[in-house]
């Protein structure tokens, strides 16, 4: 994608001067130039600009981690186990690295008693999410019903199968853990099985690689899937592989997770069981769980329940549920659901693969959100709950990580369609309900008009003329620990005829634990409403301006208590007028929860900034019919992420050939979401110039931040002198 100067991507792609259109385009840096960070380093701080002398040559960005035509950053997978084990850490993809550590969640993974795994196979994988800072697509398939679900596992028929760093983020933030896939097939993966479990240098090598690339990458572990057959000694060293494997996740990545595929038996034959046997039970002893293939029958689970090789470890054994009903399964499909009521109804935990069925079947993508929601509502009766515990400022605008437009502060900022799972914030439950007297209420996001980000929790049903009381959505599910006071901001947009107010649930915070979790055990709580006199309310209004815009409405509650948690926030609507039937609609915008003492802390300085990996190119863009010269970089620059929800990227022209022009105005490069953004594509005066990369922090407690604050960087460049 062409980014032109007004900051508008535009659907191009450009070729490279001097190279062949079908050639290598990308050639391994050269061994004698500096690594990244040592070129970051280089950069003199007491010197606000970097100068560049453009060259057009080939990309020495190593073509497995940025595109070919642009330089965009990428994910990819390891094909051959040579790859594997010729991995270096110097050679990691720095932007495929996790900004987003795994959060705690209520109840813990190892508490939970019968879990919910997602195996993610979408057609081969690393499509639209392999862009590390996202595409532009118009119809893109996400997950986004995190609080389902306990583990995520990427799939793909590669070799070594790593998430992309999207993923790993949007499930991280929600408490969900992520492994990636090692998996064997066929007669090559048979060949790559005898040559690295014949011994234990060879296969601690395999083991100890994959434990740096979880490492490397920040996610959660592996599941190991061994399709061939394997000879007499390689089928005794497999054990023994994973259970070194695993001792070693756990050691390096706590919290982790290495898993085994129901298909080897003891005997080296590929043979599925469809349970866990005492045929495979030596792998399940060597790791942590045990993934079993999609062909079994009640009679099997019935089996399980009672044989002494599980017991103890019954939340340990996955139930393979293939949505895609490929063989003699029970449910798949919309009727996943009754494969889940037979799991469930035996205490088993459950592995739903390919849930991207409702996007890859239905040819109408423009339906997407409609039968995502619906097959995750029909499963909703068979799955648990789990809460994200986040600290305070917490803040969401319930962006689902794609839309049509990138909105701030309810206006569009761009206008495209876009995807990038990172962007993604903590989620609201989705759901439909039934209510007495024909009532209704649905729960739903809507990319038509947001907030913030792609789109917005639109709340909409009909509330019946018996009914006196509010009704009351529950919109999350948390676990928040509360200071003494917490002010509370809903940016909301009513239909007419309607009354919005919240209520929060919240239980003791040292009672808060995993056999603790019923509705009948929190308080109910109503928070004092703020008028616009209030302190508080002048206070956050001085600091932000006025929020009260383009149609949506801002309301300020006030929580004192102390020792308590926050586990549920629901937003009840009433009508006015009583009497009459009353079909509603709320589109809720933004929550934040901030706590009252620190509203005014000073905020952090971005520090650092440099300027590296700087490629040419030139092209055309829709704007002009004349080549144009277009600037890619990476930037790096040091700020507490933590803080933040993500970084605003600028540039501007400083000055060009002509010293009459007075410098540009900041124009929107983009959104980082941790310290390291690439430039692709950016639409440059003509040589020489000067131009300045700004990167604005834009933090959790949703306060402006001075431009003192931000960071900046010069960038000269003149045409390269020929002899």
């Amino acid at each position: 994608m062409a980014l032109t100067a007004n900051g508008k991507r535009v659907a191009v792609r450009m070729k490279r001067e001097g190279r062949e259109d079908d050639g290598e385009v990308a050639v391994k840096r050269d061994k004698k130039e500096p690594s990244l960070l040592e070129s970051c380093l280089d950069q003199p701080m007491d010197s606000d600009s970097v100068h560049e002398v453009i060259k057009f040559l080939p990309s020495p960005l190593p073509a497995n981690h940025y595109d070919a035509d642009t330089t965009e950053p990428i994910s990819c997978a390891l094909q051959t186990l040579d790859q594997l084990l010729l991995w270096k850490l110097s050679e990691a993809n720095p932007f495929n690295v996790a900004a987003v550590p795994l959060a705690a969640r209520e109840p813990p993974l190892a508490s939970c008693p019968r879990r919910t795994l997602v195996s993610h196979d979408m057609m081969g994988g690393y499509l639209d999410d392999r862009f590390v800072q996202g595409t532009s697509s118009e119809t893109p398939y996400a997950f986004y019903h995190w609080q389902y679900i306990d583990i995520f596992n990427y799939f793909s028929h590669n070799l070594v199968t790593i998430p992309p760093a999207v993923w790993t983020n949007a499930a991280h933030r929600h408490g969900v853990t992520v492994i990636g896939t090692f998996i064997t097939e066929w007669t090559d993966g048979a060949t790559a099985c005898e040559s690295f479990l014949t011994e234990e240098e060879s296969y601690r090598k395999v083991a100890d690689k994959l434990v740096q690339i979880s490492h490397c990458y920040g996610f959660d572990g592996w599941l190991i899937n061994i399709e061939n057959t394997l000879s007499e000694l390689a089928v005794k060293n497999t054990p023994l592989f994973l259970r070194y494997l695993t001792d070693q996740m756990h050691e390096r990545v706590p919290g982790s997770q290495v898993l085994w595929y129901d298909s080897v038996i003891e005997n080296g034959q590929l043979k599925w069981q469809n349970e866990l046997n005492q045929s495979n039970r030596m792998f399940f002893d060597a790791c942590d769980g045990f993934f079993v293939n999609y062909n079994w029958t009640e009679t099997n689970l019935e089996w399980m329940r009672e044989y002494s090789g599980i017991q103890g470890r019954q939340a340990d054994v996955y139930i393979g549920v293939d949505v895609f009903a490929r063989g003699e399964v029970v449910g798949g499909m919309f009727e996943t659901n009754k494969a889940l009521e037979v799991i469930r109804k035996h205490n088993f935990s459950a592995a739903i693969f390919a849930p991207g069925w409702v996007y890859e079947t239905h040819n109408d993508k423009t339906e997407f959100r409609k039968n995502q929601d619906k097959f995750w509502a029909l499963l909703s009766d068979y799955l648990f709950i789990h809460r994200p515990v986040m600290s305070l400022p917490f803040i969401s605008s319930f962006c689902q990580g794609f839309g049509k437009a990138v909105f701030r502060k309810g206006q569009p900022e761009t206008q495209r369609s876009w995807f990038n799972l990172t962007a993604q914030e903590i989620q609201p439950l989705y759901y439909q309900k039934e209510m007495e007297g024909q009532g209704r209420l649905e729960s739903r996001g809507c990319p038509e008009d947001a907030w913030n980000g792609g789109s917005s929790l639109l709340l909409e049903g009909l509330i019946p003329a018996s009914y006196t009381s509010p009704v009351c959505a529950k919109i999350l599910s948390i676990h928040v620990p509360l200071p003494a006071k917490t002010l509370v901001i809903l940016i909301y947009k009513p239909s007419a005829g309607i009354t919005v107010s919240l209520e929060l649930k919240t239980a003791h915070a040292g009672m808060c634990t995993h056999m603790d979790n019923q509705d009948d055990k929190f308080t109910s709580v109503s928070p004092e409403v703020l008028d616009d006199g209030h302190q508080l309310v002048t206070q956050f209004s001085q600091l932000c301006g006025n929020l009260n815009q383009h149609g949506w409405t801002v309301g300020f509650w006030q929580l004192e208590h102390f020792g308590c948690a926050l586990r549920e926030v629901n937003v009840c609507i009433q009508q006015k007028e009583e009497r009459q039937d009353k079909s509603f609609t709320c589109r809720v915008g933004e929550i934040m929860l901030l706590d009252v003492s620190s509203l005014q802390d000073p905020p952090e300085l971005v520090r650092g900034l440099c300027i590296y990996d700087v490629v040419w190119l030139r092209g055309t863009s829709p704007d002009s019919s004349s080549p144009t010269l277009h600037l890619n970089a990476t930037l790096r620059w040091e700020y507490p992420t933590k803080l933040v929800r993500h970084f605003r990227v600028y540039w501007r022209r400083l000055r060009g050939p002509d010293p009459r022009i007075p410098p540009g105005q900041l124009a929107l490069v983009g959104r980082a979401y941790s310290n390291v953004f690439r430039v692709t594509e950016l639409v440059v005066p003509q040589a020489p110039g000067l131009l300045e990369l700004v990167v604005e922090p834009v933090i959790r407690k949703g306060l402006p931040v001075s431009e003192s604050h931000w960071g900046r960087r010069s960038l000269s460049y003149t045409e390269e002198v020929t002899q």
